[in-house]
């Protein structure tokens, strides 16, 4: 295991916090995703559903967590399935979880072989009314063609036990994993901490002619380097007018000299998630009009990063961020307080130039699961992430933090990496 072991009073506290908020007498299912193949016997690699790690800390393919809390027998209230490790496993891919392993990761004392997760379940799933059965409900894009190992589950419950009712259980963990206990914030700190290394590696390697996948090999030397499972996303390293695309990431063009490069980015530690954007000049000038242009968002960044604290709604804290940006627009010439005066409030002038939201959820997932309708609360952890687009000049400009919410203010996770013109001038000089 690359990263620092989490103590498993974390998971215990959060099935217990799960458990308590079940429908009587039902079962609670969480199974890990699969491990998809590429071409001929190669893999992607391996991310474990964040559900089942956060209610187990198990980061096993093949795995299986039962929650029975109103179980007749206490033998059957917990029950972890792991993967067998047969010689063959063993010689090819190593050692897997032992049984004890897995027992002192997750603090759960019945652990089984996933082989024998069917004939365990039909000996307890007639004394419960209904299954709580895990799905990706967070995810944004189509997924008409993906079957995952939670859709087959789900397939097989329903055919195996027709009559039972049927419960979701990401409306429970949409609720718990919005806020962060004392364990995670560590875990998302350690990331914010490597990606801050990661970025000062960066300022000291960049220079005219570079190719931007270049500064991403240097990300990527340092998170390794570090004990980062991998990016938190693939890295986006944009010069000039391709940091205009708010998502491009080919990272295939040329630094060049004069160009300012938008470089976003995260650390994803302990399958704990950082998310940081930063800009700064290839020759490691900024010209008068990038500085212009960057001072604008930052001062949104700053100004907009007070709003995050308890009781406010993210609608309200988004619309108060946009103002704030129409405000620079103003300021830097590209939009006139006339016009905004008579604008279709539909259609806002600002967008043209700012497109996107400015504070996603991060922990687990980088765009953390939950519901935005729901007020803003001590323990969240928010990035703030203003922005100024100008592709007729050839400037994009995104500056993003990491803060965690308290009760008396928002605590900026990523504050020691440089952001301030002078300090990155200074660092890349």
């Amino acid at each position: 295991m690359r990263y620092s072991s989490i103590s498993s009073n974390l998971f215990v506290s959060n099935r217990r916090n799960f458990t308590a908020a079940m429908d009587g007498n039902t079962i609670g299912l969480l199974c890990s995703n699969d491990i998809q193949p590429t071409n001929a016997d190669d893999s992607m690699g391996f991310a474990q559903n964040n559900d089942l790690f956060y209610l187990s800390g198990i980061d096993q393919e093949e795995s299986i967590l039962l929650m029975y809390p109103d179980a007749y027998k206490e033998e059957n209230r917990e029950i972890l399935f792991i993967k067998k490790t047969d010689e063959d496993i063993r010689i090819w891919e190593g050692d897997k979880l032992t049984k004890a392993d897995a027992s002192k990761i997750s603090g759960i004392k019945r652990v089984e072989w996933e082989e024998d997760f069917e004939k365990i379940l039909q000996l307890i799933a007639f004394e419960a009314d209904g299954f709580y059965l895990g799905h990706n409900e967070h995810i944004k894009r189509s997924t008409k063609d993906l079957e995952t190992r939670q859709d087959r589950l789900i397939k097989w419950c329903k055919i195996k036990y027709p009559l039972h009712e049927y419960h979701r259980a990401a409306k429970i963990t949409r609720t718990l994993r919005q806020i962060k206990g004392p364990e995670e914030i560590a875990m998302i700190q350690k990331a914010a901490d490597i990606s801050i290394q990661g970025f000062e590696k960066v300022l000291s390697s960049v220079k005219p002619g570079m190719m931007e996948y270049e500064l991403e090999a240097e990300l990527s030397y340092i998170f390794l380097k570090r004990g980062a499972v991998r990016h938190a996303f693939k890295p986006i390293v944009a010069c000039g007018g391709n940091a205009c695309a708010l998502h491009y990431n080919s990272n295939d063009g040329t630094c060049a000299d004069g160009e300012m490069i938008l470089m976003d980015f995260g650390v994803c530690y302990g399958n704990y998630n950082s998310d940081t954007t930063r800009c700064f000049p290839v020759n490691g000038k900024f010209t008068k009009r990038q500085k212009e242009v960057y001072r604008a968002v930052l001062n949104c960044l700053q100004l907009g990063s007070r709003l995050l604290k308890p009781g406010i709604l993210s609608a309200d804290y988004e619309e108060q961020m946009a103002k704030l940006i129409e405000h620079e627009l103003v300021n830097l010439g590209l939009l006139k307080t006339s016009d905004i005066a008579v604008q279709d409030p539909e259609k806002p002038l600002y967008k043209k130039y700012f497109m996107h939201g400015t504070a996603h959820h991060i922990g687990l997932d980088v765009h953390d699961v939950g519901l935005y309708s729901r007020p803003f609360e001590a323990g969240m952890v928010l990035t703030c992430e203003p922005g100024i687009y100008i592709p007729e000049e050839g400037i994009g400009c995104r500056l993003e933090n990491d803060y965690l919410i308290t009760e008396n203010g928002a605590i900026n996770l990523t504050a020691k990496m440089p952001i301030e013109i002078e300090e990155i001038e200074a660092l890349m000089k």
